[in-house]
């Protein structure tokens, strides 16, 4: 496999140990990706480079910006080989000798025999059968890639420019309409067609990236994908091109989509005043089950079940189902401006092989959580109903999660690499998520400075002041820490009343007052009694129906269930004597008498006595305590007219009610 020649210069500016008194003419690194072996789900990569050192050492990220937990790319490196370059083999010799990378850790490699001033070829595969949004996968449909997974970085020369050939066999073609076989970039491309045997047609796709750190921050998918282009226009009336591409089976109303999307998009504009980019990219690949979404620095590479896609006569309200994708896109879309742009400090010159550890992604993720549905609804895509619906969804995860009363925020943040991807059947008893939570403390946060500053200044302000700091610095990037969340948020609030605030809701455990600050702005929380806690968790117990029995997947602490001795993975095959199903279980979670469940641990019978009513055994013994109430369900309503009596009538006064919270475009700051 041969490299393709470099055909630019770029001076070194960095200080290097080579053996030349000065390298003027630099050439470029160059990555070949070739997906010949697409079936296979491999890729052959041929990374060609000048070494600036002796005993060069290459190395592959070990996690990718937005996913904080350590993925191990390296794994799916096979054995990495080297050589010089044709134009460098010595006098007399026929060939360069290939030699085998020594692997010095989980993602590092030296090249021993390699001195300063040589051009070297690396030869690599890379296994790519991952799903999701943050690796790569190849198979017969589809060629999709992060860098951070895929191209190995040269230390000490990550600032060079880099060149991209994405090679793409005819045979990937067949059984495609060749039109529709596209490929979806943030970067620039070209695209030449390579004519050689009819067995060796080739198309290659020529990316560009200024450094390492700019290409890993560009996923790309060649497939037969479905697009469409729109226009939106910033406070200058600067035009900004966006793209939106669709891959994978579906019968999606592009229409629709286009309409939603745009919509969107301007909303956030015109709150914003400009963007971070020039031109925007839209990737999504449709699938059965799987969601998820990546931000990154001009596109987003997303995944949905395309049951979540418009369909032809998708009603003017979006479906529940569709909304969930265009909450994904409105998520995902403000990172440009809120983790791209604005972000936490230690992601600045962050080190992809170490974690960054910090207590800010609840601002992060948490912002994101709350302004990604309030925008839909901004923008009049949906309207203020179907937005309290989402709300109340998730003020529905964070009362049915009692571990918010264990772990702070701030810590479920400092956590993430060690907890948030890594769930198991303590999750919920043991901590929070700073999504869900994040979200909702930047729900009470919005309400609280509406009502300091007489519905002056509120959360979009806050944000919008770190844009504009960000947009002068020279880098057009800025990190933050809690401190400059404290200096940002005095402006617009006593600071000590925010001190308050952090210490209670953000590093404390303190229940927030999100009913009644709802309240004051005209939303009244209903609790369905209907759909009560011991409806959906008996005996304070998660389980579903298998053949076997009932399999449970969570206990909550001190629940009925805990003190009897049930515990997760745990099967009940017989309660009371007769087989165990759901209806069984539903009909004596209420019981005034012991209950006996009989049930396997593993391969173990077991025979446990439940007591539904079950009281403290002794006073001031916490750990006998009945599990702490929460509602199941609850709702959100507009209370007409004065938010503090909830009958009177009047529409207009009841409509003004909205106008503090919901209007997001009707105050802003200068």
């Amino acid at each position: 496999m041969t490299a393709f020649a470099d055909n630019t210069n770029n001076q070194l500016t960095s200080d290097v140990s080579i053996s030349h008194d000065d390298i003027n003419n630099m050439a470029d690194i160059s990555y070949q990706f070739d997906f010949a072996r697409f079936s296979e789900h491999l890729v052959d990569v041929s990374l060609s480079f000048t070494a600036t050192a002796n005993t060069p050492q290459l190395w592959l990220p070990a996690w990718i910006p937005g996913s904080y937990l350590m993925r191990e790319f390296a794994r799916n490196i096979t054995a990495v080989h080297y050589r010089v370059t044709d134009s460098q083999i010595k006098e007399g010799d026929e060939f360069s000798e290939t030699y085998r990378a020594q692997k010095v850790d989980k993602h590092t490699w030296l090249l021993p025999t390699i001195t300063a001033g040589q051009r070297v070829v690396v030869e690599y595969e890379v296994y790519c059968y991952d799903l999701s949004v943050r690796t790569a996968y190849v198979d017969q449909q589809r060629l999709y890639g992060n860098f951070t997974s895929l191209a190995l970085a040269v230390d000490g020369q990550e600032q060079i420019p880099v060149q991209v050939s994405l090679i793409v066999p005819e045979s990937f073609l067949l059984d495609k309409e060749e039109s529709h076989v596209i490929l979806a970039c943030g970067l620039a491309s070209t695209h030449l067609r390579v004519d050689g045997q009819s067995e060796d047609k080739r198309h290659c796709y020529q990316l560009r990236a200024d450094n390492y750190h700019e290409l890993i921050d560009y996923p790309f998918e060649i497939a037969a994908q479905n697009k469409f282009d729109f226009i939106i226009h910033d406070n200058q009336h600067q035009t900004l091109h966006h793209s939106f591409y669709l891959s994978g089976k579906h019968s999606a109303n592009m229409g629709r989509l286009q309409q939603d999307v745009t919509q969107i998009c301007q909303t956030y504009l015109d709150w914003l005043g400009d963007a971070p980019f020039h031109d925007y990219t839209f990737m999504t690949f449709a699938s059965g089950q799987d969601y998820g979404g990546l931000e990154h620095i001009n596109s987003t590479s997303l995944i949905t079940p395309r049951r979540d896609l418009p369909n032809a006569n998708e009603p003017k309200i979006p479906s529940t189902d569709y909304q969930r994708f265009l909450g994904l896109c409105s998520h995902e879309y403000f990172h440009s401006w809120w983790v791209k742009t604005v972000r936490p400090d230690v992601m600045i010159d962050v080190d992809l092989r170490r974690e960054a550890f910090t207590p800010m992604l609840w601002v992060f993720e948490g912002f994101t959580s709350y302004i990604d549905d309030f925008m839909l609804q901004a923008s009049g895509v949906i309207d203020k109903p179907n937005y309290l619906r989402l709300l109340a969804e998730q003020i529905n995860r964070y009362y049915q999660t009692p571990g918010r009363d264990n772990q702070s925020v701030a810590e479920s943040s400092f956590d993430a690499w060690i907890k948030l991807y890594r769930t198991d059947e303590n999750t919920g008893n043991a901590g929070i998520s700073y999504y869900n939570k994040g979200a909702l403390v930047a729900l009470c946060l919005d309400l609280i400075l509406l009502k300091n500053t007489n519905n002056r200044y509120r959360l979009f302000d806050v944000v919008k002041a770190f844009y504009t700091q960000a947009k002068q610095n020279d880098s057009k990037r800025i990190g933050i820490n809690s401190a400059d969340m404290g200096d940002v948020i005095g402006q617009f609030m006593p600071i000590a009343e925010w001190e308050d605030f952090e210490r209670r809701y953000v590093n404390g455990v303190e229940e927030l007052p999100i009913e009644a600050l709802l309240l004051a702005n005209g939303i009244k929380m209903q609790v369905n009694t209907k759909e009560t806690a011991d409806k959906h968790v008996p005996w304070g117990m998660r389980c579903n129906e298998t053949p076997a029995g009932l399999k449970i997947n969570r206990v909550n602490r001190g629940s009925v269930a805990a003190k009897a001795g049930i515990s997760a993975h745990d099967i009940i095959i017989a309660i009371d004597g007769i087989k165990a199903d759901s209806k069984q279980l539903a009909s004596l979670s209420n019981a005034e008498h012991p209950v006996e469940c009989h049930l396997f641990r593993r391969d173990e019978l077991m025979c446990v006595q439940v007591q539904p009513d079950a009281l403290p055994q002794a006073d001031g013994d916490d750990s006998d305590m009945p599990e702490k109430e929460f509602p199941h369900k609850v709702s959100l309503r507009l209370v007409k007219g004065d938010p503090t009596l909830a009958d009177h009538s009047d529409p207009k006064q009841a409509e003004s009610a909205w106008e503090p919270w919901l209007d997001v475009m009707k105050r802003q700051s200068a």
